[in-house]
């Protein structure tokens, strides 16, 4: 299960600990969106269960994750930072957007940035 979702009320914890003892034990729940879906306190005793059977995520509700956390050395989660966005294309965008901002401040103007349209 892959999650792409932002949070609201309707998802914060999403996949909570009754959610989490339903998965199959080959499921592999992966979370590189944001770190309220999940109920971070829950996911190491479901992987120590086998439900799910591994937790992929790059999202933490404290980043970086407290020395010590149960999923920091949890054999069945695997951790990455959160940079799934470090492309140049995406550097160029924002260095882009860097500069007409701060033109505009110092200029004593709005600070307004439109997103590009999608490539």
């Amino acid at each position: 299960m892959s999650l792409h979702l932002v949070p609201s009320e309707a998802t914060r914890k999403l996949i909570d600990a009754a959610r989490l003892a339903t998965m199959r034990p080959d499921a592999i729940l992966v979370n590189t969106s944001r770190s309220a879906l999940v109920d971070m306190a829950a996911l190491p005793a479901a992987l120590d269960a086998g439900r799910p059977g591994t937790a992929a995520i790059d999202v933490f509700d404290e980043e970086p994750l407290p020395p010590g956390h149960a999923l920091a050395s949890h054999p069945r989660a695997v951790l990455t930072p959160h940079t799934g966005f470090v492309a140049r294309q995406v550097y160029r965008k924002f260095a882009g957007g860097v500069v007409e901002c701060l033109e505009a401040w110092l200029a004593g103007k709005p600070v307004v940035r439109e997103l590009p349209p999608p490539a």
